[in-house]
């Protein structure tokens, strides 16, 4: 997959798990299988309707909720994949901006929601890849974290000697980690990323009792 995008390869080797595992697997979305992520994707691609509102709140994600489940109900997992697979359609999710930032970080911690679901050890990454996911969290961890209080954060890229303040305030904590990992701590999978967490102890509580992600 030398010359496929990164944000293809994930997609790719996404749409292979599936095809491995089945409609009916968990993923580390709470209550929902590998046929609920799967008409996710596809509508958050191809609903215009509704794609936009999964990341708003409220009655905009309720509308996008029941559009989902009703996407998941009327449409085989075959199906949903083979459209995932086809790789994203005209418009905006091909601007290489969006499939840098924004469908890197769709498909490679999708892809890690059902490989860590079902027992699989976290991957060795190219260099390309880390050095992208690398750029991910130093663009999004920002945001990501907004909901965090009583603390700073920094991120560290384990190995390599490079840190991020992402979040002013004393006293502040720190995430350490392979870039991928500290991907998926960042997007609400804390519980499943390994990471490392250091700091005074009342900043490490505030870490680890804040939500993150969108």
């Amino acid at each position: 997959m030398a010359d496929v995008s990164l944000d293809m390869q994930e997609r790719l080797e996404l749409c292979d798990l599936f095809d491995e595992l089945g409609p009916a697997v968990p993923t580390l979305l709470e209550g929902w299988t590998a046929h609920d992520l799967a008409a996710h994707i596809v509508l958050r691609e191809r609903d215009l309707a509704a794609g936009v509102c999964i990341v708003l709140p409220g009655p905009f994600q309720r509308f996008a909720e029941r559009r989902r489940a009703g996407l998941a109900e009327s449409k085989d997992f075959s199906w949903l994949v083979m459209r995932i697979r086809s790789g994203p359609p005209a418009g905006f999710f091909r601007f290489k901006w969006v499939r840098d930032l924004a469908n890197l970080n769709e498909f490679f911690v999708h892809h890690e929601d059902v490989r860590r679901a079902n027992g699989r050890e976290p991957r060795s990454l190219t260099p390309e890849m880390d050095a992208a996911l690398w750029r991910n969290v130093r663009r999004g961890a920002r945001y990501l974290s907004r909901r965090l209080c009583g603390c700073g954060l920094e991120v560290e890229w384990a190995g390599a000697a490079e840190v991020v303040r992402v979040r002013s305030g004393d006293p502040a904590a720190r995430l350490s980690g392979p870039p991928g990992e500290l991907l998926l701590y960042v997007f609400g999978r804390q519980a499943a990323a390994q990471v490392d967490v250091c700091g005074p102890p009342e900043a490490v509580a505030a870490l680890q009792r804040t939500h993150f992600g969108m």
